[in-house]
């Protein structure tokens, strides 16, 4: 017991898996640099392995471990298969690599389900155990921690539970630190995760038990606190859920998880500590960003809409008691609360919104019911401001008279040409000319670029005359189309979203029946708001 007669907590160990498993993400390639700032981010936030790859299948995953990133805590794993049937541990080439990797632990996969046994390796199943034993042994043999991952151990068990028990036997008798249960087809749900491993746990210690699992019935966090509540403890998981198929449990979603509720928080202890939860929003961004993938929104914790709500009459207990509708304070996780502008939305809503972005202004003053017809109006054509948060910012403030005028746009034109350049080859060209008028000077600018939409921003960002200095830093980082209300003259919505030197993010939209019309929108509403934010 600890002191006071509290039972003392359980040590739950954190496996990140996201430069391996979460290398097979569809359209998801890290490069060596890519690797190597995952790691550290993943060291610096507190995570006990870090599973590099897969040496001797890919040069980048060798280079990876030839020349090891340098971990403040987090022990550096390597993934790779037993040996092979039929070759001993010193001429088995997978071995060989995996040895020759400067890695703390060897992370083994052997199959755990007899039917894969017999049908994909072709070999019998007494082979099969023989194998973990020896290439468990190997790696203990040269310093190494060693571990075993139990591919297919659920499935494997329902079929023959007394054939997947042995595989785990076997890493655990030859001395493997931990064996994980993986549902490496993502199909258990989990109250047969939680039933499987209880069983596993009554004939195996729970502190070298682990599980992996995937998310393919969009249950992975699920299960894998399913298999904690069982008794294993060490749970394997991606950052923001990367992996193969469907991902892998998130372990953005369950580190807070662990950390903050307290089922769990009051009898564990993980690596990660408090402290850190706040940066967890920007790791998750970072990551996306490295991927050049615009980041969920609706991701838990970690999204812009994970603390968001629409609704007027949310919105108007939220303003009185944040508990409410918050199942923990945004900011544990580095998250903010949002109160959207929509066609949903009651005046609490836009008082709210007001106030976070610095507007003050008495409930009863009669702009804010103008403001709020104006943004209901503005919705019924198509525009969306929960998405826009830089567009509605500028909307407020000019229906209080706080916007400058910096420039007008007298016209723009833009022209796509498909034609042969001088090597001869078919390209499509866009050239965009934008004039403008700034402080009385009319500006005529032209730039081409890759579409239409770009052209049109390089252009209207050529020159702003004294304001130039000002939008010098800004970078678009997002564009999204959807098209609604009919066929091919359909009103298109825009919204666009951009990021200065500071990397401070806005959105900003846009609405016409011409796509090229509602970017033009977009894109000017969203240097408007630089100009605003940095006082020009």
């Amino acid at each position: 017991m600890a002191p006071g007669g509290a039972a003392a907590r359980e040590r739950l160990t954190l496996y990140d898996t996201t430069l391996r498993d979460g290398a097979q993400t569809t359209g998801v390639d890290f490069s060596l640099a890519d690797k190597r700032a995952i790691a550290a981010m993943l060291d610096e936030l507190g995570l006990d392995y870090v599973e590099g790859g897969y040496p001797g299948a890919n040069r980048i995953d060798t280079e990876f471990f030839a020349q090891r990133p340098r971990l403040r805590a987090a022990r550096f794993a390597a993934f790779g298969m037993v040996k092979r049937a039929g070759r001993s541990v010193e001429n088995d080439p997978g071995l060989a690599a995996l040895f020759a990797a400067d890695a703390d632990t060897i992370t083994f996969v052997a199959k755990s389900w007899d039917y894969h046994v017999r049908v994909a390796l072709g070999v019998t199943l007494d082979e099969n155990l023989d194998a973990v034993r020896q290439s468990v042994a190997a790696a203990l043999a040269r310093g190494r921690e060693a571990m075993l991952d139990c591919e297919h151990f659920f499935d494997g068990y329902k079929a023959n539970p007394a054939y997947a028990l042995a595989v785990v036997e076997a890493a655990l008798e030859a001395g493997a630190r931990w064996a994980v249960l993986c549902d490496t087809n993502g199909g258990t749900l989990p109250h047969e995760v939680e039933r499987i491993v209880g069983e596993v746990a009554r004939r195996f210690p729970g502190e070298r038990i682990g599980v992996h699992a995937h998310n393919d019935t969009e249950q992975a966090v699920a299960n894998s606190l399913a298999a904690v509540r069982a008794g294993a403890r060490q749970i394997q998981g991606a950052l923001n859920g990367l992996g193969e198929r469907c991902g892998n449990a998130n372990l953005t979603s369950l580190i807070p998880t662990l950390l903050l509720k307290p089922d769990y928080a009051e009898r564990f202890d993980v690596s990660v500590p408090r402290e850190k939860l706040p940066g967890l929003v920007k790791i998750s961004h970072t990551l996306d960003e490295l991927l050049n993938r615009a980041p969920n929104r609706h991701a838990p914790y970690v999204g812009a809409s994970a603390f968001a709500t629409k609704a007027g009459i949310h919105a108007s207990a939220l303003a009185k008691e944040p508990r409410t509708y918050e199942h923990v304070p945004p900011e544990l996780v580095g998250n903010k609360r949002r109160l959207l502008v929509s066609d949903q939305a009651g005046k609490s809503n836009v008082l709210a919104e007001l106030e976070r972005i610095g507007v003050h202004i008495d409930k009863e003053d009669p702009r804010v019911g103008r403001l709020l017809d104006e943004v209901k109006q503005k919705e019924a054509q198509g525009y969306a401001y929960e998405g826009a948060d830089a567009s509605f910012a500028l909307l407020a403030r000019r229906a209080l008279g706080e916007v400058p005028t910096y420039f007008e746009v007298e016209r723009f034109r833009v022209d796509v040409e498909r034609r042969h350049n001088a090597q001869g080859d078919l390209v499509t060209v866009s050239e965009a000319v934008v004039k403008l008028v700034v402080d009385g000077v009319t500006m005529i600018s032209a730039a081409e670029g890759e579409g239409p939409v770009n052209a049109l921003d390089l252009a209207l960002r050529k020159d702003l005359g004294r304001y130039q200095n000002f939008i010098e830093d800004l970078e678009l980082v997002d564009y999204r189309v959807r098209v609604f209300q009919g066929g091919t003259d359909a009103v298109t919505r825009v919204l666009v979203e951009f990021r200065d030197g500071s990397g401070e993010t806005w959105s900003t939209v846009g609405v016409s029946a011409n796509i090229i019309d509602a970017s033009f929108q977009a894109l000017t509403d969203a240097i408007n708001y630089k100009l605003l934010k940095s006082d020009a």
